[in-house]
């Protein structure tokens, strides 16, 4: 009798946790507003997982994005206030001259001059800026060896982020490049994203640089238990690298043995891009702008003039920095994204590791197959992520009865973003056309107006076509339904992935 009394107490003792607990859950979900399948998705998780459900949602669902996006973007404002105090004591300062004066443009064509009036509206600090050259590299193959001569090259300083550094060939070869240079008295500042390069910190790759002079490391992250800062949603995806003002990278590959030819095993195929001009000055302070956020460097130091040098005309690109992340900038990318695929006429050529959009994302690109624009979209037959890659696939059917053309591109997997619409213009960088690129990500992408730039992007993604598989829509109706059920169950898990 004593046993089954006890059982009972711990029988209600439980049920009450679990209850309470769930309540909690619910009145959060409540208390912010968010899509109504995200809200009821984590509902019933909390309700069917007891215990284990609110831990999920405590780490991964509860919305800290505009808090902490907050704190992001009151350091922004704080270095936006250093730059106008310089402005009004040096207005002869060359960057911001340079940058957002004298190498402001307007796009002659009709299409670019449309868009360009749209994306004034949604990015007023980042006009459209001339006078820049800008290389597609394509792989590891192509992006280090031109990385590694640019470092060799540095004679002030190195700023480099990238959200994975792997602790490898590749991550071991720049961390003693960096050294070298630091050695030499070039300054370095190092950021890397700690959720991106988990391995490299716990296997000690930066710790054993830590202490040089003239080489600075910090780790993003906007999540510590100690502070009962449990988001870890918030990464810093962004891969870029300034030399000495003048010379930048910026793109989607990450510093790993992944994405360079090893054993006659090809890599992993992605897009970075080297960039000379006003561009390089506006990917400068984008670095500068994470690195006060982590380090609390004085910005006065960080807008130095050595470090934004006077830019001169390296080439016909126009160009506009767009970056995004949950900050006044959130949705920047993916506002600058639907309005391109709206305003396209003739053809859509879009290239995404993980495509698993916003709703808006999803209906434009419909919209735009039916009104007859000839929209093509590459995936990977095969992802690196396989939940993000089923997902994918639950959108194929409502793609393909608007008119949307679909590529599967055959091994190796597919890192590369990139979409170039009607000819005339080029949108690329970091970001993915899923939700955590577009809304939860610190991101930069540039859109690109230069007829010799687009038509290389063009051929480049023609080139993924052809090693693509395109999917046929009566075939694919006819999959096993086992596979269009777990299709589905992926797809109905992306708002709380």
């Amino acid at each position: 009798m004593n046993l089954a009394h006890a059982d009972m107490v711990w029988l209600l003792t439980g049920w009450t946790f679990h209850i309470c607990t769930f309540l909690l859950v619910l009145t959060d979900c409540l208390k912010h507003r968010r899509e109504a399948t995200s809200a009821v998705l984590w509902i019933f998780i909390a309700w069917s997982f007891p215990v284990v459900g609110p831990l999920i949602y405590l780490y991964f669902g509860v919305d800290r994005v505009p808090r902490k996006g907050l704190l992001k973007e009151i350091t922004n404002q704080q270095m936006l206030k250093s730059r106008k105090t310089i402005e009004q004591q040096m207005p002869d300062r060359a960057y911001w001259n340079s940058v957002h004066e004298s190498a402001r443009h307007q796009p002659e064509n009709p299409f670019a001059a449309e868009l360009n009036r749209a994306m004034n509206s949604i990015l007023p600090d980042h006009p459209l800026l001339g006078g820049n050259a800008i290389e597609p590299l394509i792989g590891g193959d192509e992006y280090y060896p031109a990385l590694f001569e640019a470092i060799r090259g540095a004679r002030h300083h190195i700023h480099l982020q990238s959200f994975i550094i792997g602790n490898d060939s590749i991550g071991q070869t720049l961390m003693n490049a960096l050294k070298a240079k630091a050695d030499e008295g070039v300054e370095v500042r190092l950021l890397y994203d700690r959720f991106g390069s988990t391995h490299a910190v716990l296997s000690g790759l930066f710790h054993r640089y830590r202490g040089i002079p003239h080489l600075k490391m910090s780790g993003w992250t906007q999540a510590n238990p100690l502070k009962r800062q449990f988001q870890i949603n918030l990464r810093n995806h962004r891969k870029i690298c300034v030399i000495d003002g003048t010379t930048a990278f910026c793109g989607g590959i990450n510093l790993s043995e992944d994405n360079v030819t090893r054993d006659q095993r090809p890599p992993i195929r992605d897009y970075h891009f080297l960039i000379r001009g006003a561009m390089v000055c506006e990917l400068q302070y984008t670095f500068m702008r994470d690195w006060y956020f982590m380090t609390g460097e004085s910005p006065d130091y960080l807008l130095g003039e050595i470090y934004f040098p006077h830019v001169t005309v390296a080439g016909p690109a126009l160009m506009r920095l767009v970056n995004s992340g949950p900050t006044n900038e959130m949705g920047a990318i993916g506002d600058a994204l639907f309005m391109s695929i709206v305003d396209a006429r003739k053809q859509i050529l879009a290239i995404t590791p993980y495509f698993v959009p916003p709703l808006d994302i999803l209906h434009a690109f419909r919209a735009a197959a039916l009104r007859g624009v000839d929209t093509r979209l590459i995936v990977p037959a095969k992802n690196n992520h396989a939940y993000t890659g089923l997902a994918c696939r639950a959108l194929y059917q409502e793609l393909m009865d608007a008119g949307v053309r679909i590529f599967e591109r055959e091994p190796p997997f597919t890192h590369a973003k990139a979409v170039v619409i009607d000819n005339q213009y080029a949108l690329i960088g970091s970001a993915n056309i899923d939700v955590r690129s577009l809304r939860l990500s610190y991101e930069t992408n540039m859109t690109v107006y230069d007829d010799g730039f687009v038509n290389r992007m063009k051929a480049i993604i023609l080139e993924d076509q052809s090693r693509s598989v395109e999917v046929e829509a009566n075939a694919w109706r006819r999959r096993p339904a086992h596979k269009r059920m777990l299709e589905n169950f992926a797809s109905l898990m992306t708002p709380v992935l």
